[in-house]
């Protein structure tokens, strides 16, 4: 390569133009395109038409000078917006968070991740701001990173503003689960690639999930005998669903936290 700039450097004293390129000509130009040429050497030592297209890369045509010329610049994104609401109350359903392209890729650069993620999630107050959402069988869970995220709103004037202590810890045996818990791969989604068939998981019920006025979370199973199988279902995929059965109520969850999950 040195050899080559030497010879290509003794070109242009003794013919001004023979290194003519991208620079010279003002082109770099996205995808493959047959008009954005040049007239000068190619990476490959061939002096002649050469292309300054971001396509020139595969076809080993590019202007001696493409890469300086063209430098490829990657995609930057904005932020993550603040997560959106529910899309509805009162059920099962979606929340979303966004963020905006800063700089679109260029000359090859790494293309943009994705602008747009969705989780599940359920909201347990009316428009009327009344009590609502317990009344869904099977239990409907999600990851108890969740958790961590929620706000308690004391839908209920039962509600005291000091919860923090409120809640118990449920422990299912899993029986059976759909393939579509492992197809998932949303880092959002994630969490449910570790329900397993014969695994213990625990699951948290904590405000606002528990009802104000039982203090329980509906779908808990606190009244089966043990041997009554159960049904669940992951807020983010309705399609990610299975049964379970109880094993006891403990105060505080155990589970390694792959396997902990919240009523939600």
């Amino acid at each position: 390569m040195k050899t080559l700039w030497m010879v290509l450097c003794a070109l242009a004293r003794l013919w001004p133009g023979a290194l003519a390129g991208c620079a010279e000509a003002g082109r770099c130009c996205p995808g493959r395109d047959p008009a954005c040429f040049a007239r000068g050497w190619r990476l490959d030592r061939v002096y002649g038409t050469c292309f300054c297209d971001q396509a020139c890369r595969l076809t080993g045509d590019c202007c001696f000078d493409y890469d300086r010329a063209c430098p490829a610049r990657p995609c930057f994104v904005g932020e993550w917006s603040p997560w959106s609401g529910c899309a509805g109350q009162c059920q099962p359903t979606t929340r979303v968070r966004r963020r905006s392209v800063r700089q679109e890729p260029l000359n090859g650069g790494a293309p943009c991740p994705p602008l747009e993620e969705r989780a599940g999630c359920l909201e347990y107050s009316s428009s009327q701001r009344q009590d609502c959402g317990h009344s869904f069988v099977p239990a409907f869970i999600t990851s108890s990173a969740f958790n961590k995220k929620r706000i308690i709103q004391a839908v209920s004037p039962q509600w005291s503003t000091h919860t923090e202590d409120a809640g118990y810890c449920m422990e299912f045996k899993t029986e059976s689960l759909t393939p579509h818990c492992a197809l998932v791969n949303s880092p959002l989604t994630r969490w449910m690639q570790y329900l397993r068939e014969g695994y213990t998981v625990c699951v948290d019920c904590q405000p606002p999930a528990m009802n104000s006025v039982s203090l329980r979370c509906s779908g808990d199973g606190l009244d089966s005998d043990g041997n009554q199988t159960l049904r669940w279902q992951a807020i983010g995929n309705p399609r990610c669903q299975g049964t379970w059965k109880k094993v006891r109520r403990v105060q505080q969850c155990s589970c390694p936290d792959v396997h902990r999950f919240i009523f939600i």
